[in-house]
């Protein structure tokens, strides 16, 4: 039963667990004669070594108590999502209800009345929040609101998430922080926006009333794979790309620059920004892009070069 249970947690225990299984005097044996370790208060590791990265998250969580889970970002790492670049990675991320007072050194403690059967995976271990549930108590715990941003939009460049999973979770959380933010941000991922760069550039569009472009458009190259384009208005023969830091390495570089050929090739005009312009002077890209609208033919109103 106990090697079951060592196997099942990998190595970590409650001590109540011990306790009932060995009794009192074969649990304190193994503390104190260096075989086993407790780590913090109530939890029990079946060896003497370091602890690995696992271990150290079931520590967390047996530390806060039998109904706590991981939450937020640290739950979604589990689940295969990978933090974006400029979101500052937490400690150990635990939600337990309202009124469990607990407190585990290395471990942030969050409450939610809100958490119920479809907040939480049946059988995955160590037992956490689903994804959707996990990446909108992220952004609702997130530093800034472009964090937040960044950690939604990440749900769908890496195709973990659907739009559906996050709404339902907002429908059973009404008073979630940043709903709306999180709801706009599913909304325009759905559409096809799938950085947050992309969004900032959808943003831009409507604020200045340029058209709305088509999203992630699919492009097949000259070699007939499929190419996905950041924003494009079809109508006018160009296309907008957003570049991360991701394309700042020199493949990506030249990857880059071999597909700006072909689409002059095809007669269709390229414009590119980096994503931190959209966010810090959206006027210069919304000026620049609807000049190359108007040489295009464009007839509508920039609300910029109206005013």
């Amino acid at each position: 039963m106990l090697i079951e249970l060592l196997e099942r947690q990998e190595g970590v225990v409650r001590r109540a667990d011990v306790l009932a299984l060995l009794g009192p005097d074969r649990t304190r044996w193994l503390v104190t004669s260096g075989r086993w370790q407790r780590p913090v208060r109530g939890v029990l590791v079946g060896h003497s070594g370091p602890l690995s990265s696992r271990q150290q998250l079931w520590v967390g969580l047996l530390g806060c108590g039998t109904a706590a889970v991981l939450a937020g970002l640290t739950a979604a790492v589990l689940d295969g999502y990978r933090v974006p670049v400029n979101v500052r990675v937490p400690d150990v991320q635990v939600l337990l209800l309202p009124g469990v007072k607990r407190t585990v050194p290395g471990v942030v403690v969050r409450r939610s009345a809100s958490l119920g059967l479809p907040d939480v995976h049946p059988s995955r271990r160590p037992p956490r929040t689903r994804l959707g549930r996990s990446l909108v108590d992220a952004a609702s715990w997130a530093r800034t609101d472009d964090e937040a941003r960044a950690i939604v939009a990440a749900g769908f460049q890496q195709r973990l998430v659907r739009g559906s999973e996050l709404v339902d979770v907002l429908a059973r959380r009404p008073s979630s922080r940043r709903r709306v933010l999180v709801l706009s941000t599913v909304a325009d991922a759905v559409g096809g926006s799938h950085a947050v760069g992309e969004l900032d550039a959808l943003r831009l569009c409507r604020r200045f009333g340029l058209p709305e472009p088509t999203r992630q458009a699919r492009r097949l190259d000259a070699h007939g794979r499929a190419r996905w384009l950041d924003l494009c208005f079809d109508e006018y023969g160009l296309v907008v790309e957003i570049d991360g830091l991701w394309h700042m390495d020199v493949e990506s570089w030249w990857a880059d620059l071999r597909r700006l050929n072909e689409h002059v090739l095809q007669g269709e005009a390229l414009l590119r920004f980096p994503a931190f312009l959209l966010r810090d002077e959206p006027e210069t890209v919304a000026r620049v892009v609807a000049q190359a609208l108007r040489s295009r033919g464009w007839r509508g109103a920039c609300r910029l070069l109206a005013s």
